[in-house]
């Protein structure tokens, strides 16, 4: 029984790990993709010599198959909250509203504004670059000051130049300083 438990324990490892393995992947951080990769295939071989190998075969079969379905509800749990990378916003709104211009540049978010041609009006068009753990705070602020505006959010791959990029080197400087 205790290798039951045991294969549990490794699979709820493991795939947390096969989660953040691939997204580090996807978002070009290697390293971290590399390492995490060694220790998956460590716990996988290491699992899989205890399912085979046991005497209640069948029932860690099961185990197995329980713990990586549960192993993948936790690895995009821990994704979500460390939210790695960034998002790229969109906000249209049928009237200039100044106070979320403000609002959203007061909260530390950098903001361009464009004015476009709808199907009745203008419309009001807001982009804004933030970092991926910032999302939801920057959809309530939104939503608390302009309840009808369109929000889209788009996870950019890579971005070079402008405002953001000027101001994530300062903060690595500053980091790299400290």
């Amino acid at each position: 029984m205790v290798n039951i438990v045991l294969i549990l324990i490794l699979q709820l490892v493991y795939v947390p790990l096969l989660t953040l393995r691939t997204i580090f992947l996807v978002k070009n951080i290697t390293f971290l993709a590399a390492i995490f990769g060694i220790m998956e295939m460590l716990i996988y071989v290491f699992g899989l010599s205890l399912v085979f190998n046991g005497d209640q075969s069948l029932l860690a079969m099961v185990v197995y198959a329980v713990g990586f379905g549960l192993g993948m509800f936790l690895g995009t749990r821990i994704e979500n909250k460390l939210a790695i990378g960034y998002v790229y916003i969109t906000i249209n709104t049928q009237n200039k509203n100044q106070e979320l211009i403000d609002s959203i540049r007061a909260n530390g978010f950098a903001l361009t504004t464009y004015i476009g041609e709808g199907r009745d009006s203008d419309r009001y068009k807001y982009e804004i670059l933030a970092k991926r753990n910032r999302e939801k705070e920057l959809f309530l602020l939104v939503e608390s000051i302009e309840p009808r505006a369109f929000i889209i959010s788009y996870e950019p791959k890579s971005f070079k130049g402008g405002f953001m990029v000027d101001r994530m080197k300062k903060n690595k400087r500053n980091l790299n300083n400290q």
